[in-house]
């Protein structure tokens, strides 16, 4: 056999081996890429995303679009071939398997956190909605969790409304740890709570909870810096004046917050906040309207210009790892607040794009 013939053979052979042993090396990573994006003024397979009762809506126009990525899963291991593949794509993005599954978290903890995540910025962007338009909120304190074997397990439950600590009203949910603090470990922390199941059914009755109360003694422990401890996380449950409720299918984390507070402010106010426009956008929101970074932004942005949106509402901090990297036809709007998001969608609507608070470019 010629030299030249063996050695394209044996080059061929290896390439081959190499290719071979590619697909099955795994490499610690996960793929991202962009999901499917949702108007929050529309529909989702066949009813309105945003549900409104108990008080008057306005029609609206245009899009407000909430954006997804999609992941591969907790238990699926990339091999090296996959790997390069995806780096090479422009519409997926290679990223560590740890970032998005922490070791040690199971599938079922990661989707169970970001369910809960999810819920949450729901009622954060109902709350900040609510405030821009001077619509009253109520709040309490309620018992978000309780630590499994922790001295209240089995005493006090996830979503008591804390009315008091030993006597003393809570005003709060950062109350109840400066009370219970007080005492010693051993000694009793009495809490004043309206059960979860009657403060539910309170809830879903449009009223606030208000009664009746029991008084539950729990025994304090010692945590490991020293303070007294009794194994519960205060947090706040709102109550709103009428009903507004989201309905869409397979959506999980916190980033959609801003652009659900949006469609509810377009729904709830005769203007039009787009003008007809296609705005999309993400970020996460707190209940006074702070919008905050999120994840995997690099396939949101492709995603919103796949689905048409010439728009695209940025939180300030996801501003320089996108802006040197985004598909054509797309301007990035930066926003750091809900009142940035309306000032910049009132420009959008009346065309002085001009003046658009637009993402630095890096130097």
């Amino acid at each position: 056999m010629p030299r030249r013939t063996a050695t394209l053979l044996a080059s061929l052979v290896m390439l081959i081996a190499l290719i071979c042993a590619g697909m099955v090396i795994p490499v610690p990573y996960s793929e991202m890429y962009p999901g499917p994006t949702t108007n929050t003024l529309g529909e989702d397979e066949g009813e309105p995303v945003l549900q409104i009762s108990g008080h008057k809506t306005y029609p609206t126009s245009g899009h407000l679009d909430m954006v997804t990525v999609r992941v591969t899963g907790a238990e699926y291991r990339m091999n090296l071939f996959a790997s390069v593949v995806g780096w090479l794509k422009h519409d997926s993005l290679v990223v560590p398997h740890k970032t998005l599954y922490p070791e040690g978290q199971t599938a079922e903890q990661s989707d169970q956190q970001n369910a809960e995540e999810f819920t949450q910025s729901l009622e954060s962007a109902k709350v900040a909605a609510f405030k821009q338009l001077d619509i009253p909120v109520g709040s309490q304190t309620v018992v978000a969790s309780v630590v499994k074997d922790a001295p209240a397990d089995g005493k006090l439950h996830a979503g008591d409304v804390i009315k008091a600590v030993d006597g003393t009203a809570v005003k709060a949910n950062t109350d109840v740890a400066k009370l219970v603090t007080r005492h010693k470990p051993g000694e009793q922390a009495v809490f004043t709570v309206i059960p979860a199941k009657e403060a539910a059914a309170a809830q879903k009755k449009g009223k606030r909870p208000e009664g009746p109360t029991k008084d539950v003694a729990v025994t304090t422990a010692k945590a490991k810096d020293g303070r007294s401890v009794v194994g519960i996380q205060a947090g706040i449950d709102y109550t709103f004046p009428f009903n507004v409720d989201i309905k869409l299918a397979d959506v999980s984390g916190p980033s959609a917050g801003l652009m659900f507070a949006l469609g509810i402010i377009d729904k709830l106010t005769p203007e039009d906040l787009t003008g007809g426009k296609f705005v999309a956008g993400t970020g996460t929101i707190d209940a006074d309207g702070k919008v905050g970074p999120i994840g995997g932004i690099a396939m949101k942005v492709v995603g919103a210009r796949n689905k048409g949106a010439e728009y695209f509402l940025t939180p300030k901090d996801n501003c320089a790892s996108v802006v040197d990297d985004h598909p054509d036809g797309l301007r990035l709007v930066k926003v750091d607040t809900i009142q940035d998001a309306l000032k910049s969608l009132e420009k959008i609507r009346k065309g002085d794009t001009a003046g658009l608070p637009s993402c630095p470019a890096n130097k």
